[in-house]
């Protein structure tokens, strides 16, 4: 049986933790391996025409659609994968969160990269770099699966508890017939940063 903890006014489940946190950690383990099949394509980053997959679930590898996502349910985690269908996943910096936010209560900049009312945000917590898994409920926001670090979807990903001293990377989106697709680079540095 699942417990509930509370973290900082956050009500997770252990067991919905743990399960997010292994399901994000074992393709990141297998990295190098991959990494050395085909460096250059798979560890390129997300580029513009790139569409989403999902990384686990019953659409695992299969393109993510607006559809797709719950309506404030919580993030949902892909990989970029080119036209052809070559999934980008050689670094852990090609992690993708999305979350389907609605379009109302935005921030200007949130506004411009949404699509359809998703958001896209790396995945890499700007603290220590660890995966950015786990989902509060109660504030509907992204939390880091290592110290707590939440960051609040809805406006640019602004941390809103924890030590991650920046906000998560945005990722530009485009709709196509609600085929979610990257529409330009992350708006930010990736992982670890400093103040």
């Amino acid at each position: 049986m699942a417990h509930d903890r509370d973290y900082g006014g956050m009500q997770l489940c252990r067991r919905h933790a743990m399960l997010g946190a292994a399901l994000a950690l074992s393709p990141l383990l297998n990295i190098s391996a991959r990494a050395d099949d085909q460096p250059d394509e798979t560890a390129k980053g997300p580029q513009p025409g790139d569409h989403l997959v999902f990384l686990s679930g019953p659409k695992k590898d299969q393109p993510a659609r607006v559809e797709d996502l719950e309506l404030g349910g919580e993030e949902l985690q892909t990989y970029p994968a080119d036209p052809k269908g070559l999934v980008r996943d050689g670094t852990p910096l090609n992690l993708v969160l999305l979350i389907r936010v609605g379009d109302d209560g935005l921030d200007e900049q949130t506004r411009k990269l949404a699509a359809d009312g998703v958001v896209a945000y790396s995945a890499i917590c700007t603290h220590q770099a660890c995966p950015v898994i786990q989902w509060s409920t109660e504030k509907k926001a992204m939390v880091c699966s290592c110290h707590g670090s939440t960051y609040d979807p809805r406006n640019s990903a602004k941390v809103i508890f924890g030590p991650a001293p920046l906000p998560l990377a945005g990722l530009s989106l485009k709709s196509e017939n609600g085929l979610l697709i990257v529409a330009g680079g992350f708006n930010g540095p990736i992982g670890r940063q400093t103040d």
